[in-house]
């Protein structure tokens, strides 16, 4: 049965790895969580003369230096005197050069929001109209790229490391603290630690590249590495590390000390360990709490100690169940979890799951805001996910309370019957034992003394041969030292053996209860669904949550990333009628290549049946009702019969646009008709 399970378990764990790495591939870079809520000028917008500033207001406080907001003029030229300032709460600006000539001007912010995560994005205006521009934007550098792939392998890698540290340490604390002894489990603990130490060094090294440029060589920039330890999250990494030194003093104390000692002195040692790692467990919690979403926004001086609590429940329930789920699989034959163990750490996941519903029932109100934002926001969609991992977790947890249960009222006849074979073992091997010692003795005393008879009349009748008997005697002994020494090798290797057999045999009889078997199988399936829950918490502090994507939306500005360019020409028919004679038809709008910049426009007028004809007039204006942009006109000129063109319309930002034509079929009759059309 053994040989059939871990083929499983590793199936398990590998099929958990590669949608661990699926969840990790389609995360990408951070998003960002303080967004851009309005500027002056508008994105878009087409004022008469050039401002002495530019203005961007965010939805929460963010942290700037010289190239955090930066204005380039159709050359690309940069026009700002380099020096952002802030403005009043979450609203910052740059000053203009003084007389800027007329064109389009690109605006390009990198910033860092309050909760540690950089924001980064550009927008267009122009002054006086809209011109051709030189200037290209590429996907911002700041959270992502290699740099920020491998920090947000070490935040994974970090939360992975406190859940196993803080849980593993829990589950030998509260549920079974013989199991301070097991090898197993020791190893968990310590491996938690040490991936939670080696993440935090990393993020502490990766922040400062994280943020700014995002190019790996500045990771080993000890300047830079200066200014990070400055800042909140920096202060925050620090903490964790001075945090983890006092964690490793508990771990020793754990399997050291505390192992060493008898029941009852664990007793009195057991609340002082339970109170120095609470303290360590909610500073290490802390460090992200006070640095990430819960420290800014609605709430914060509630939020906080809100979400210590929401990682420490998520620690000692998914800790502990990966303690649980190795002990069970992987601890000594001689020494198997006992079923008191289980039901203790049964009540502690209830407990954990307990205070996950009521945190987390608070930090989805704070976070999202209202209800629409749980299927309109990408925060939302995530947290549902999470919502219904957990509830399928509490439902596979019911069969192993059940499990539980069946192994608590198997346990005392299992317990009596192994004192029987342990009674009947001591019994045998007392017998063997004094029956071998008795004749033993007796052959040994009668031995001796007929060798010394026979050695006092050799030794009367023959003292000549003294030396013989010496020489003889020489041998002998050097005989049966030899013979001695091959006969406790050969006692020690049977001992070995009959050890080696009896785990065997233990291991074969633990296995064969279906009780432990269930619960193996199940307690497995637990751990396979919180590494995927684990993986979608982790991914949810990097997203935006949806308190501030609709904020965004609502004030007109933006968080999403920008469209990706259109691949191609977009052709727009539509049906008219002026109601005069032949004031019917169908006009047809092309525009090339239909994104930001300049476009190629051409116009076609045709008849019902498809023939092209000349009308009076057309005219084309283009609106962003979103954005509160246009109508921005375009006067085509005519080409030849039924066809006008325009060259280099402008089209200042991405989006939906509305694309309104006017016919004027006579001097009195004309009619305009539009259609919405996405530009990208």
């Amino acid at each position: 049965m053994t040989q059939t399970i871990a083929p499983r378990l590793r199936t398990l764990v590998l099929l958990l790895v590669a949608a661990a790495c699926a969840l990790l591939a389609g995360a990408g870079p951070a998003s960002a969580h303080a967004a851009l809520t309005g500027s002056d000028p508008r994105e878009g917008a087409v004022v008469d003369t050039a401002p002495a500033q530019v203005s961007l207001t965010f939805s929460e406080s963010v942290s700037t230096d010289d190239d955090s907001l930066r204005v380039l003029d159709p050359k690309g030229k940069r026009v700002d005197d380099g020096k952002p300032s802030g403005t009043g709460g979450t609203t910052y600006s740059v000053k203009l050069h003084a007389g800027l000539p007329d064109g389009t001007y690109t605006v390009t912010y990198q910033v860092v929001s309050a909760d540690s995560h950089p924001v980064a994005g550009a927008y267009t205006f122009s002054v006086g109209a809209p011109s051709e521009t030189s200037v290209t934007v590429s996907g911002p550098s700041a959270g992502g790229g290699f740099v920020g792939g491998l920090y947000g392998v070490g935040r994974y890698v970090s939360y992975t490391g406190f859940a196993v540290l803080v849980g593993g340490a829990a589950f030998v604390l509260a549920c079974w603290p013989r199991g301070s002894g097991v090898r197993v489990l020791q190893r968990v603990v310590v491996s938690g630690w040490l991936a939670l130490t080696a993440a935090t060094l990393l993020l502490l090294l990766l922040r400062g590249s994280y943020t700014g440029s995002g190019k790996f060589a500045d990771v080993f920039d000890l300047n830079l590495l200066g200014e990070v330890l400055q800042t909140k999250p920096g202060a925050a990494l620090v903490s964790r590390l001075l945090l983890l030194a006092a964690a490793a003093l508990f771990i020793a104390v754990l399997f050291g000390a505390y192992d060493k000692r008898e029941d009852e002195e664990k007793r009195d040692l057991t609340f002082g360990l339970a109170v120095g790692g609470s303290v360590v467990a909610a500073g290490l919690a802390a460090t992200w709490a006070m640095s990430e979403h819960a420290s800014v926004g609605l709430q914060a001086g509630l939020a906080m100690p809100v979400d210590v609590v929401h990682l420490i429940a998520v620690a000692t329930w998914l800790g502990g169940l990966t303690a649980l789920l190795v002990a069970l699989y992987r601890g000594p034959a001689d020494t198997p979890v006992p079923a008191l163990a289980v039901r203790r750490f049964s009540r502690v996941a209830f407990g954990s799951v307990i205070a996950l519903v009521v945190t987390g029932t608070y930090q989805s109100w704070r976070q999202l805001g209202s209800w629409t934002a749980f299927t309109d926001t990408r925060y939302g969609q995530l947290l549902l996910v999470k919502i219904g991992l957990v509830a399928v977790l509490v439902g596979v947890a019911y069969f192993s309370r059940r499990w539980t249960a069946q192994l608590a009222e198997a346990a005392p006849a299992v317990a009596g019957a192994a004192a029987a074979r342990r009674a009947e073992k001591a019994s045998g091997n007392a017998s063997a034992k004094a029956g071998t010692k008795a004749p033993g003795n007796a052959s040994a005393k009668a031995g001796t003394k007929a060798s010394g008879n026979a050695s006092a009349k050799a030794g009367t009748k023959a003292p000549g041969n003294a030396k013989v008997a010496q020489k003889a005697s020489g041998t002998a002994k050097g005989s049966g030292t030899a013979k001695g020494s091959g006969g406790s090798q050969r006692a020690a290797q049977l001992a070995r053996q009959r050890a080696a057999v009896d785990a065997a045999r233990q291991k074969r009889q633990r296995d064969a209860d279906p009780n432990r078997f269930g619960l193996r199988r199940s307690v497995l399936a637990e751990a396979g669904i919180a590494v995927v829950l684990l993986v979608v918490t982790t991914v949810l502090t990097q997203t935006e949550p949806g308190r501030t994507e609709e904020e965004a939306k609502a004030a007109g500005g933006s968080s999403a990333a920008a469209s990706a360019p259109s691949t191609g020409a977009v052709t727009l028919d539509m049906p008219f009628d002026t109601g005069a004679q032949n004031g019917k038809g169908v006009v047809r709008v092309e525009l090339d290549p239909a994104r930001v910049g300049a476009n190629d426009m051409h116009l076609y007028v045709e008849r019902p049946d498809g023939t092209a004809f000349d009308i009076p007039e057309v005219k084309v204006a283009l609106t962003q009702k979103a954005k509160d942009i246009g109508p921005l006109p375009v006067a085509p000129d005519h080409i030849t019969t039924g066809h006008w063109s325009a060259s280099g319309v402008q089209i200042p930002m991405a989006g939906d646009w509305e694309v309104a034509v006017t016919v004027r079929t006579s001097d009195i009759d004309q009619v305009t008709i539009s259609k919405n059309t996405q530009i990208g």
